[in-house]
Order: C-alpha cells, then structure tokens, then sequence
C-alpha cells in the first residue's frame, strides 16, 4: 500500500497538488511574514502556485492579507514579487 502524499492547495486559483508544485509563505508566531526557502520556518502556511498568473494575482488581490486575517505590509508583497522573479531568472 502507498503512502498519502498530502496535497496543497493554491490561495489563488484553488488548484491542488503536491507541494514541490507551490511557493510557501509563512506567517510566524510575532506575525511575521516571510517567503520559505528552506523549508524549515514553523507557523501558518499558504501556498501559491508557481504559475506567474497567480503571483501576480495574490500580489494585485492582496491575497496573503485576507488569508492570514490581518493587513499585510507592501513590503512583504514586493518581497515575494522579488523572490520569485529570482527564481524565474
């Protein structure tokens, strides 16, 4: 028998998958916002898919804002803009 591979869903368009496929930003417990790169930052998470459709609609949308219940700073928006337009590169 298979192990579950647990999915992830986007914040943005809603598409499932496994989580290699999603950018995962995290808020941590002195709400704290922050892009994780290594895998290793613990609080609440959302994913968002790696299509360049949906970043821009969570930055546009402010979507990391009304999934973490509260306002988030431009700055962090610019942060993840700039992180995955690195990747990209």
């Amino acid at each position: 028998m298979q192990k579950k591979v647990p999915e992830r869903t986007c914040i943005v368009c809603r598409k499932k998958g496994e989580k290699e496929n999603f950018i995962k930003i995290v808020c941590n417990k002195n709400n704290e916002i922050h892009v994780e790169k290594d895998k290793k930052l613990d609080g609440r998470g959302a994913y968002i898919c790696k299509n360049p459709e949906c970043i821009k609609k969570c930055i546009k949308q402010k979507s990391l804002s009304r999934v973490f219940k509260r306002n988030v700073d431009e700055s962090v928006y610019e942060e993840f803009e700039n992180e995955f337009s690195a990747k990209q590169n």
